[in-house]
């Protein structure tokens, strides 16, 4: 049912809860959960007592991310339908979304729902958002134990580890499932997956090689082995695995394949296979078409990156509550003690969680800030083009968010470049800075747009710089490479989210 029909039905019969139920599954699958919420909330209220339309009006405000009302709605569910456990376990989670206390709610879902993975998953953040590492760790580990082919709670307990900062214990719980199952092939394709998207490369070989001793000839491996040696710069080795039928045809391999390409200084072929990938509308690509256009020279490229009005720098400080309590208040969710495995900051932390979620008042005004920033970006960008994967997206919406973080840097802590594959337009915003030093350089902390990566090995340094100042948001492509510059020291804190592609 589309959501047009779904609201027709609610209209003739505006307290069915079922034509109300309709209308709520249309509106999250169409982006209309604003409209929808508008009538669930009313209904809800008249109904009283009926544990569903809460649920619903929760489920669509947290999608807004309007987690005050989510919350409301969410207790009102629970105390209509204390035993059930999908309404306790939105509960929680929206509950640690909003900055909430959280963990004793998630004890409750699991009392309900003792075997959920998610309760479980979820109690583990709870409990890593008030300091709670080791308790975190500690609850995921008997489960792993016992279901040792749970890939999801080793990745959890390798990431939990990484972030209490002891990297060199990350992927024990791993190593003791493999003991005790070395003949399980998705454990040991759930590790090198691991440690390629921590882009440890030596270790997935490393492991890679223990695992073909356990399980023998693997397809999966192959491809997996291919991807490290292309990253580690063995051109050769990685050749020779790219030759086989099934690793150039295994889903996600025609980037990695492309990397290996441009390493190896074979742009023909590469560039090829970017337009191979544009052809299918493998939105992967892009980041690599603007290095390949670079590289040729194709006009195509100030098609894709060259228009300014890609780019903005606003400057928000006098819309903006206090920095320095923005700042206070960022200080205190960084609770980690070192970097996530799989992300981009070296020499600091990054947040978990929705950080536009969060219901502080600052964290609020700064949001609401943001939104009409980025209005405003989306408004003056350059006319829609249905083949340009920024301007052919849909401008009537609301901005809503991918994702949205703080990073906490310091000492020579910087990103490396990167892009942002689940995103529609990315950003950064600075909170607090180091003060200027002689021996940073000009362009210490600074924003770099349109420089690849530095493990691609090639010559091709930013296209533009954009010095950062408290207050300043800089909105930008997210298929556009980006990272920052090292300050020589002090502390560098900021927010950034992605914007997600309206539907």
């Amino acid at each position: 049912m589309t959501f047009a029909e779904a609201l027709a039905a609610v209209t003739a019969a505006p307290g069915d809860p079922d034509a109300l139920d309709d209308l709520a599954r249309a509106a999250m699958a169409e982006g209309e959960e604003e409209r929808a919420l508008d009538r669930l909330l009313p209904a809800a209220r008249q109904a009283g007592r009926n544990p569903l339309l809460w649920q619903w009006s929760g489920l669509l405000a947290r999608a807004l991310e309007r987690h005050d009302v989510a919350l409301a709605a969410f207790e009102r569910a629970v105390a209509n339908a204390p035993g059930d456990a999908g309404i306790a376990h939105g509960h929680a989670r929206v509950a640690m979304e909003a900055g909430a206390p959280a963990v004793a709610l998630f004890a409750r879902a699991r009392q309900l729902a003792p075997n959920d993975a998610g309760v479980l998953l979820g109690e583990a953040a709870a409990r890593f958002a008030v300091g709670e590492i080791e308790a975190a760790i500690g609850g995921l580990e008997p489960v792993v134990t016992a279901n040792p082919g749970w890939i999801e709670g080793h990745d959890t307990i390798a990431q939990l580890r990484a972030l209490a900062g002891d990297r060199a214990h990350a992927f024990a719980s791993y190593d003791r499932s493999l003991a005790v199952a070395p003949r399980h092939p998705p454990l040991w394709h759930g590790l090198v997956a691991l440690h390629i998207r921590g882009e440890d490369y030596r270790a997935a070989l490393a492991t890679i090689a223990r695992a073909r001793a356990a399980l023998g000839p693997n397809p999966d491996l192959d491809a997996q082995e291919a991807i490290a040696r292309g990253e580690t710069g063995d051109l050769a080795g990685a050749e020779r695995l790219y030759a086989l039928p099934h690793v150039r045809t295994a889903p996600g391999m025609a980037v990695w394949r492309v990397r290996h390409l441009l390493r190896a200084a074979r742009l023909d072929e590469a560039s090829k296979l970017v337009e191979v990938g544009l052809e299918a509308a493998d939105g992967a690509m892009w980041p690599y078409a603007a290095i390949t256009w670079r590289l040729t020279g194709d006009p195509r490229l100030a098609w894709l990156e060259g228009d300014p009005r890609l780019v903005s720098v606003v400057d928000l400080a006098d819309r903006l509550p206090s920095l320095e309590r923005v700042a206070e208040v960022l200080r205190g969710i960084h609770r980690a003690r070192g970097a996530h495995l799989d992300q981009s900051v070296r020499g600091g932390t990054q947040t978990d969680g929705p950080l536009f979620a969060r219901i502080d008042p600052e964290i609020r005004a700064l949001r609401a800030a943001v939104v009409e920033a980025v209005a405003q970006h989306v408004a003056q960008l350059p006319p829609p083009d249905a083949r340009h994967p920024t301007l052919s997206k849909r401008r009537d919406r609301a901005p809503r968010f991918a994702g949205s973080w703080s990073v906490r840097l310091v000492g020579q802590g910087h990103h490396v470049n990167h892009v942002h594959p689940q995103g529609w337009i990315s950003s950064a915003l600075y909170v607090a800075l180091p003060e200027a030093s002689a021996d940073g350089g000009a362009h210490a902390g600074w924003l770099t747009i349109g420089g690849p990566q530095a493990s691609l090995g090639l010559d091709l340094p930013p296209t533009r710089m954009i010095e950062p100042k408290p207050g300043r948001l800089v909105l930008f492509p997210s298929t556009m490479w980006h990272g920052t510059e090292p300050f020589p020291a002090g502390e560098r804190l900021t927010v950034a989210f992605d914007v997600l592609p309206p539907i």
